[in-house]
């Protein structure tokens, strides 16, 4: 009885000390930060786990190619999944290495000695490896190289299986691309899960060999990003999904080429720019030759100014702006003549030094004549008071050695172009956007139009000077001249000095390149834009834009308005998008613009 007391007793005691013990435990709370922050639910499997209504699984890479190019683990940095990834690097002792290195040489150099003495015909796998092992050794023995054993461990999330099992295999896909080997750490999924955690506990423990030139590729941090605190919207980043925000103008320069096979999408892009750079006061001024801004110009209320044989808008070759402030009179009239000089080049072909110096006398003659010399204030002299292309002719007609050159210029002045360029200056600038449509004249005189009106915006850069945007559409006919080409390379140095940007557009990127002045005219670009390309000519840009083999390929593969884009040292995948609004002023598509037309004349 007193034994079985005893025990009753005790009981009694312990029930009381529990009753304690979880009385103290209410008292300070059942709310602990583990409780906070665990899952309400973790299961592990053979191939995944289960967190709370997450689940997830953990790939670790086992094999690497012989070489590893520089970024290649950006893809699965920039891709848009939810991940956790984990680098481990163990360092190695040197002197351990070098032992095995030995020993490996060694080894294969006795295979090598066995099957020539067999008389088997060498193996160039066996010398490969043999190289390799002793550069290895040479660069371990120097210092200049380590020798580490690298972890590297992926575990992505996901709703549920089958997003899980896209993603698995997205990831592997992209990986054996670069001939990378990944494994799904099957009934190793705790220690697999513990080690992306960021606990720096390697509990799966998995590496490879790897020395200090191929783990430097795997350095994580290049996320491609292209954006600044202020700006237009540009497109949206292929790789991450951010947004491509810039002012072209906070740049060393604000000059912007672009490159595109015809319907890439590149006046889309041109035009999108154009709407949104007005949006915060940038004027633009175009030079259009295929009437593809003319929807874009009438639907702003801009300036359409169509340039053609049988229009009434002119421009003078000879007329002289005003000073530009800090400007020497002597100075404009000398590069008036020498402009109306390149032009002559563009007009009668390939002049020699002779032909030159006549038509400089005549110039200088013509405006003589007129009573103009470099001394007199060319903003107080009218329009009509200019020499014209007639009376440059009169002038050669009457020079000795300028008959020649008076017979060519005829076509000009009496033939089947008179009155181009015979005919005083009557274009007014004032407007926020201004479109020059060339698309009329006759494909001998665009290359002419195109010089002349550059000249006539250049002159109007240099006396207004405003935040503005030039854009030279097709430029690769410029390109195909001399003259045409050097005018324009000037034009994209020295416009900074003036707030203005110049695009240059173009689709046959061999011709803008062939010129002399092509690859200055990229340099002195901050920004360039690559769209779709066709196969004759995306060596071409590989080689001028340095591109590696998978931007080369992308290149090829872009779907319309898709490409890579170039911001002073910095590039990314690009991918333009405008909204409903933008798309319906901008859009090229003939089936567009017909239903647009047929909507207005309904609410007429």
């Amino acid at each position: 009885m007193l034994v079985l007391f005893g025990k009753k007793k005790k009981k009694e005691s312990s029930l009381e000390s529990d009753m304690m013990q979880d009385e103290k435990v209410y008292q300070q709370g059942i709310a602990t930060v583990r409780g906070l922050i665990a899952p309400s639910a973790f299961q592990i499997q053979a191939s995944q786990i289960q967190v709370g209504d997450t689940v997830a699984t953990t790939l670790f890479v086992i094999a690497y190619p012989r070489y590893l190019s520089n970024n290649w683990f950006s893809p699965i940095i920039n891709i848009d999944f939810p991940m956790d990834i984990a680098m481990f690097i163990h360092p190695a002792d040197s002197g351990i290495v070098l032992k095995d290195l030995r020993k490996q040489a060694t080894r294969l150099e006795s295979q090598i000695s066995m099957e020539a003495r067999a008389g088997k015909v060498r193996d160039p796998k066996l010398e490969a490896a043999i190289a390799n092992v002793e550069n290895l050794r040479n660069s371990l023995q120097q210092g200049t190289e380590r020798f580490f054993r690298f972890g590297l461990y992926i575990t992505l999330y996901a709703a549920d299986q089958k997003e899980l099992r896209k993603q698995k295999n997205e990831i592997i896909t992209i990986l054996e691309a670069q001939l990378i080997y990944a494994k799904s750490a099957t009934l190793r999924m705790d220690k697999a899960f513990i080690s992306t955690l960021p606990l720096a506990d390697d509990t799966l423990n998995i590496g490879t060999n790897l020395n200090t030139g191929p783990l430097s590729t795997t350095f994580p941090f290049v996320s491609a990003s292209l954006s600044s605190n202020d700006g237009i919207l540009y497109g949206v980043n292929r790789h991450n999904n951010s947004l491509i925000l810039f002012d072209r103008f906070n740049l060393e320069n604000a000059n912007m080429t672009v490159f595109a096979k015809s319907g890439a999408g590149k006046s889309y892009f041109v035009k999108l720019e154009i709407l949104r750079s007005m949006m915060f006061g940038t004027s633009v001024i175009v030079i259009d030759p295929e009437n593809e801004y003319k929807h874009l110009c009438q639907t702003i209320g801009g300036s359409f100014i169509n340039i053609s044989l049988g229009s009434k808008v002119h421009i003078n070759p000879f007329e002289l702006p005003d000073i530009p402030e800090g400007e020497r009179p002597e100075d404009v009239f000398r590069n008036a003549i020498a402009n109306l000089i390149g032009l002559m080049h563009i007009m009668l072909g390939s002049l020699n030094a002779e032909d030159d110096t006549i038509i400089e006398r005549a110039i200088r003659e013509a405006y003589a004549v007129r009573d103009i010399s470099e001394t007199r204030d060319f903003s107080k002299i009218a329009h009509e008071e200019f020499p014209t292309m007639t009376d440059l002719k009169s002038i050669l007609e009457n020079m000795e050695g300028g008959n020649r050159l008076a017979l060519q210029l005829e076509k000009y002045t009496e033939g089947v172009f008179a009155n181009f360029l015979d005919q005083p200056t009557n274009i007014i600038v004032d407007n926020q956007i201004i479109v020059f449509n060339i698309r009329d004249l006759e494909e001998e005189l665009r290359p002419i139009a195109m010089y002349l009106i550059l000249q006539f915006i250049w002159n109007e850069m240099r006396v207004n000077m405003k935040k503005r945007l030039v854009i030279v559409d097709e430029a690769w006919l410029m390109m195909q001249n001399e003259d045409a080409a050097s005018f324009i390379f000037g034009i994209a140095k020295r416009c900074r000095k003036y707030y203005t940007g110049l695009t240059t557009i173009t689709q046959d990127i061999s011709d803008f390149l062939t010129s002399r002045y092509g690859k200055p005219i990229i340099t002195n670009s901050s920004l360039q834009l690559l769209l779709k390309q066709s196969p004759a000519s995306v060596d071409l840009l590989k080689d001028t834009f340095y591109l590696t083999d998978h931007e080369k390929f992308l290149l090829l593969e872009s779907g319309v308005g898709e490409g890579i884009f170039f911001a002073g040292p910095k590039h990314a995948a690009i991918k333009v998008i405008a909204s409903y609004s933008e798309d319906q002023i901008i859009t090229s598509d003939p089936k567009q613009l017909l239903a647009i037309k047929e909507v207005r004349e309904s609410l007429e």
